[in-house]
């Protein structure tokens, strides 16, 4: 039994929650006290997910959707149905939106929006549903957006000549390329808002972890290096302490520390912090997106 719930009254949006690193966290945050709301593609997924998550916090409450997010339709949905519930069971306010759906492909796949799949489930997803849920956020006393990001955005640009990977696709730069675009919008949201809003967005680094982000949709080599890379890596319990640490304790150390591993603030690589390459991504998400420049309204 858990005796210190820091999290009681709080609700928490977790994407990604039906296995890995956001089921682990979901498994951390339930126990805090935190309702849960989790996203999953597969609703049987979500059911079992659902009842993993009450074996561990009896008392929570746990609800779930679904969507795919390949489709930016199915987030701009998924959005909607998330304002619903929230409005009519939680007041209005979300607290914590834990970004964390992502995938591999060991093949160019482009999505029913015409983009390159890994760019987009892994980073316009995310950008799109966080902005639309941005009421929600912004009703909440101090929110906090956690995206998961990675450290193999080190030593890796936007490639502005051919974002879409179309013209030659590689599955570790298409990766590498989404984790960094993670961290520059995390950057580029903080600047956005300062001063403004007390919400705040931080990036996740997980480290290696023994999870099947590699396995579900690749075959061959890809798929075997991935297995046997994945061995190596921690237990998706690992970086679920670090999100619940930075989810929920009050004041952060430093305060002004937006990239996270093992429970310690650490500096990203300069190209993420570079302004001018953050603000050019964020105005490209938003034509992807359909968004209009509303963000600071």
């Amino acid at each position: 039994m858990v005796k210190h719930q820091p999290l009681i009254g709080k609700t928490i949006g977790i994407t990604g929650a039906t296995a890995g690193i956001g089921l682990a966290a979901a498994r951390v945050l339930a126990t805090k006290g935190a309702t849960i709301l989790g996203v999953g593609r597969s609703a049987e997924r979500a059911a079992q997910a659902a009842a993993d998550i009450l074996s561990t916090a009896p008392n929570a409450e746990v609800h779930f959707f679904t969507a795919d997010f390949s489709a930016l339709r199915q987030v701009r949905r998924l959005a909607e149905e998330i304002r619903e519930y929230v409005t009519t069971r939680h007041g209005g306010k979300l607290d914590v939106l834990v970004n964390n759906a992502g995938t591999v492909t060991s093949r160019y796949i482009v999505t029913e929006d015409g983009y390159e799949t890994v760019f987009a489930v892994n980073h316009l997803a995310p950008f799109l549903l966080t902005r639309q849920l941005l009421p929600l956020l912004q009703a909440a006393p101090a929110a906090r957006i956690l995206t998961v990001s990675s450290r193999s955005h080190r030593n890796m640009r936007i490639l502005w000549g051919d974002v879409m990977l179309r013209w030659f696709y590689n599955p570790l730069l298409a990766y590498k390329q989404s984790k960094l675009a993670n961290v520059l919008f995390t950057a580029e949201f903080n600047r956005r808002l300062a001063g403004t809003t007390r919400i705040r967005a931080y990036a996740i680094d997980p480290g290696l972890v023994n999870t099947e982000i590699g396995s579900k949709n690749n075959h061959g080599i890809v798929r075997w290096a991935w297995d046997l890379r994945r061995r190596q890596g921690a237990d998706p319990s690992v970086p679920a302490r670090t999100i619940a640490m930075v989810a929920s304790r009050p004041k952060l150390d430093p305060p002004d520390g937006i990239y996270w591993r093992d429970c310690q603030s650490i500096a990203p690589s300069r190209y993420a912090l570079r302004a001018d390459e953050a603000e050019k991504l964020w105005s490209l998400s938003e034509q992807l997106c359909g968004l209009g420049d509303k963000f600071s309204e």
